[in-house]
């Protein structure tokens, strides 16, 4: 009977704690920042396993701690919201004082990985946390500026992984940086749109004139074609030892095609399921995109 008890207690523990460090988006950002790392070494930085390791750990922590404050702050908004009511806190699964000390716990374990790499990891990844809880989350009930203050934290874990590697900021991680800072707002603003009334309900303004229509779309087609064109200056030797090949940069062409198409598609149909088309195409860009990067370096 004890055992049994157990199980549950730990399949409970398990899956509320990978759910309160919403543990997909977690991954997703540490993908980047693998990304990152990985194009970061060459011959005089080889591979480190050990800098590997603590950068998916530390990066894991980082993004996990910044999930629980955001959603110690917002659990009675979480609460009237239909995608966000069963979440642990507004569910009652974890109680503040839980979650508030595994947010603790994660921050300081996230910070002492990150800084044993090397202290500039640490403080961009201080930095991202800092912005994104104390910024970011309380000025999405505010303005719609959130999403742009929220695109600086966001960006930084693509650019996060070269540091690592070089223990060095310049041109090029500035670039990668660029990159997912641009590729940000047709994202989030896609995700806005299609969760409008939701999103309503918790008083949230994400989309950049408060309305689902043309202004906000073609905002959204203007940033997709900044994010291409930001993917496509390193095929053109401008940014040091971060190089794309002119195999890698048609690559990159085409999936910026399909992603401005889709953009174009929400100006056009202004519709939920455009919306939400153009969030998925978003996804697998920046996704595509990055293995794309990584591939080219070591194939080329």
């Amino acid at each position: 009977m004890k055992t049994v008890e157990t199980k549950k207690i730990n399949k409970g523990f398990l899956r509320n704690f990978l759910e309160i460090t919403k543990f997909r988006l977690s991954i997703s950002v540490v993908f980047s920042s693998v990304a990152g790392y990985l194009l970061g070494v060459n011959e005089a930085i080889s591979f480190n396993i050990t800098v590997f390791l603590l950068l998916c750990f530390g990066g894991y922590c980082m993004v996990g701690a910044s999930n629980i404050f955001n959603q110690i702050i917002e659990k009675d908004l979480d609460a009237l919201m239909d995608r966000t009511k069963n979440r642990p806190l507004p569910a009652g699964a974890i109680s503040n004082n839980l979650a508030l000390f595994y947010g603790i716990i994660l921050t300081s374990l996230g910070l002492i990985s990150l800084y044993i790499i090397n202290p500039q990891t640490a403080m961009f990844g201080a930095i991202s946390i800092i912005l994104y809880v104390a910024a970011y989350t309380p000025l999405k009930t505010k303005t719609p500026l959130s999403v742009f203050v929220g695109a600086f934290p966001g960006a930084i874990p693509f650019m996060l992984g070269w540091v690592a590697a070089t223990n060095d900021f310049g041109i090029e991680p500035g670039t990668l940086f660029m990159i997912q800072f641009f590729w940000q707002f047709p994202h989030f603003w896609a995700i806005g749109w299609f969760l409008f009334e939701d999103y309503k309900k918790g008083g949230f303004f994400m989309l950049p004139n408060g309305k689902k229509n043309k202004g906000t779309a073609i905002q959204a087609v203007l940033y997709s074609v900044w994010t291409v064109l930001a993917s496509l200056i390193p095929a053109f030797g401008f940014t040091g030892a971060l190089y794309l090949s002119p195999v890698a940069a048609i690559l990159i062409g085409g999936l910026g095609i399909w992603f401005i198409t889709f953009a174009v598609k929400l100006y056009k149909n202004q519709t939920d399921k455009a919306a939400k088309q153009l969030m998925l195409v978003s996804v697998s860009y920046i996704t595509l995109l990055q293995i794309i990067y990584v591939l080219d370096k070591f194939i080329r």
